[in-house]
């Protein structure tokens, strides 16, 4: 299946075959003010010679015999005029470069979320959290840093190169010798030192994206670290990845240290000057262009002492940007089908010979086959691992099925628009995710426009009404990360205001009552049973108070269907439904 687009698409075309052409895209889409931090640095530059040269003019009217105060001051003037614009044209190319740096950093961040909200949960599942964030934040950081400081120190410090090309051409040919052989060295030497340190900055990105994620699976299963006594090993595990992270840094900085052009740098000066001395000891030229000459290749040390940094930082972030390809690119699993079906569902859902695994060869559901009417309650029921879960999450193309096809309404889930499907089906698991925000918003992240009386509506519908007005700030309480200050029944009522508010045509419910304490059970079933009047649900439970009243009941068993019927007739004709009931 095709990589699919997302149905919110991002504001403009990137290439993302590589990271260069992936990078070089955005950078393209702010060319005004990448443009103008280009021209920036080449005034720069430019400017940079004057001085080279005056100086070289002084030291001729200094040891003429009879120096000429007029032209001192001339000199004096224009090299200060000169070194004020260039000080403008330094800050216009720091600027621009930041500027891109930082809105292309903004740009990426947003193109990398809506390309993960993009994903299938076939995908979330395979995905480690810590590593994803390492991707989100440090790979992404290290893309900024390709354009300041990287590009902003290498395309600034590159135009330093010709300046003794230039300046010695207008000297003496001969002279053109050094920095000609410099600048072929420098770039083979480049080329060498991107060619090693490109395979160690992936190695540290992707040691520092293993190590962020042990870190936060640690921090996620902190009670289960706690209740096992595990915390020594997990910090030695963690010691282990850190110490691989740190090798990877010494490996990179080793390679940084071995900087072949520095060694390149020290001969041309010696060797240019040198070469100067002669030219003028035969008479060929002036001791005044030895000094500009040689000030010209002092200018050497700009680029050569920044490319140590800044061509390491290019690498680390196009090895950064290579990581967020990879999950980018990755395939999705999922068809958007925006140009889908569109419309109310009516709730009828049938299942025709459905197969479905996680992985390849391993079925976790078997040739299921049965229909559901709209208006009508299904229990279903089995063992751990019999299926049930992996059953509701086809309805609303958490999955699509390996075999087979899901259809509601007599329309294969696959022809519906997919944000039009699953905005008519709410699922509540086990799990409930509560999001860092206030009660209301919580209930409402569903339907943000409902007004509060909505909300109070659908909580009391959940019986969560009474617990929220004891709550300190009763609807306007911020609740902790996955509702961690509230119990698991509150957690759970939560949910079911959050369905009840979005008043869908097919309500599912994974075993959500489970953590409801038998005060309120009654109640809960009274909601339950009200929000279940005129739309399909499905229930995965194992309380018989829910299955009873269901009008159908599936009872699966190893990834298939055991029996399907009403609870009195599979307690006389299903094994494993006895299995399950047979106490009760």
């Amino acid at each position: 299946m095709t990589i699919s687009e997302f149905s919110i698409p991002f504001k403009y075309r990137t290439w993302r075959s590589s990271p260069i052409k992936w990078v070089a895209g955005h950078a393209l889409y702010h060319w005004p003010v990448f443009l103008l931090a280009l021209l920036g640095a080449i005034g720069n530059a430019a400017l940079a010679s004057i001085p080279a040269i005056e100086f070289g003019r002084v030291f001729n009217n200094l040891t003429s015999g009879a120096p000429s105060t007029e032209l001192f001051l001339r000199s004096a003037s224009f090299i200060g005029i000169t070194q004020l614009l260039r000080g403008l044209s330094q800050f216009i190319r720091n600027f621009g470069f930041e500027v891109t740096a930082q809105v292309i950093e903004r740009d990426v961040r947003e193109e990398f979320y809506i390309t993960l909200l993009g994903k299938s949960m076939t995908f979330h599942s395979l995905q480690s959290i810590g590593d994803l964030m390492a991707r989100a934040t440090n790979d992404i950081r290290e893309v900024n840093f390709i354009f300041s400081p990287g590009i902003n120190m290498v395309f600034g410090s590159l135009n330093f190169l010709f300046i003794p090309l230039t300046i010695g051409a207008t000297i003496h040919p001969a002279l053109l010798t050094t920095p000609i052989l410099f600048i072929i060295t420098y770039f083979l030497s480049i080329w060498h030192f991107l060619r090693i340190l490109k395979p160690v900055t992936t190695e540290v990105r992707s040691s520092f994206g293993k190590m962020n994620s042990r870190l936060a699976e640690d921090i996620d299963g902190i009670e289960t670290v706690k209740a096992a006594a595990q915390e020594e090993n997990e910090i030695a595990l963690f010691r282990t990845n850190t110490q691989a992270y740190r090798d990877a840094t010494i490996k990179q900085g080793d390679i940084e240290a071995r900087f072949l052009p520095l060694f390149l740098l020290a001969l041309a000066v010696g060797f240019g000057l040198l070469h100067a001395l002669i030219l003028a000891r035969q008479g060929q030229i002036d001791f005044g262009s030895v000094v500009t000459y040689f000030s010209a290749l002092t200018m050497l040390h700009f680029p050569t002492n920044t490319s140590i940094r800044s061509y390491s930082m290019i690498s680390s972030g196009l090895a950064g940007a290579q990581r967020l390809l990879n999950v980018m690119n990755s395939e999705n699993n999922l068809d958007e089908n925006t140009d889908g079906h569109v419309g109310q569902i009516q709730g009828k859902v049938e299942f025709r010979k459905v197969s479905f695994a996680y992985e390849e060869g391993k079925l976790a559901l078997e040739d299921l086959s049965f229909s559901v009417e709209p208006g009508k309650t299904v229990a279903i029921v089995g063992q751990t691992g019999s299926g049930k879960t992996s059953l509701i999450r086809l309805i609303n193309r958490t999955y699509d099925p390996t075999l087979g096809q899901v259809l509601i309404d007599d329309i294969d889930l696959l022809d519906w628009k997919l944000d039009s499907l699953r905005s008519q089906i709410s699922i509540i698991e086990q799990d409930i995710f509560l999001f860092s925000k206030t009660v209301a918003e919580n209930i409402a992240f569903g339907k943000p426009d409902a007004t509060l009386e909505e909300i109070e509506s659908a909580a009391r519908k959940a019986q969560a009404d009474g617990f929220i007005n004891e709550l300190e700030d009763g609807y306007n309480t911020v609740i902790g990360e996955r509702g961690a200050t509230l119990s698991g029944g509150q957690r759970q009522r939560l949910a079911l205001a959050r369905a009840f508010l979005t008043d869908p045509r097919i309500l599912i419910l994974d075993d959500s009552t489970s953590a409801i304490d038998s005060q309120t059970e009654d109640e809960i079933q009274r909601a339950i049973k009200t929000a279940s009047t005129g739309r399909t649900t499905f229930i995965i439970t194992h309380r018989l108070s829910q299955i009873r009243w269901a009008d159908l009941i599936i009872v699966m068993r190893k990834g298939c269907i055991s029996a399907v019927g009403k609870h009195e007739d599979l307690m006389k004709t299903s094994q494993a439904y006895q299995a399950i009931f047979g106490e009760v």
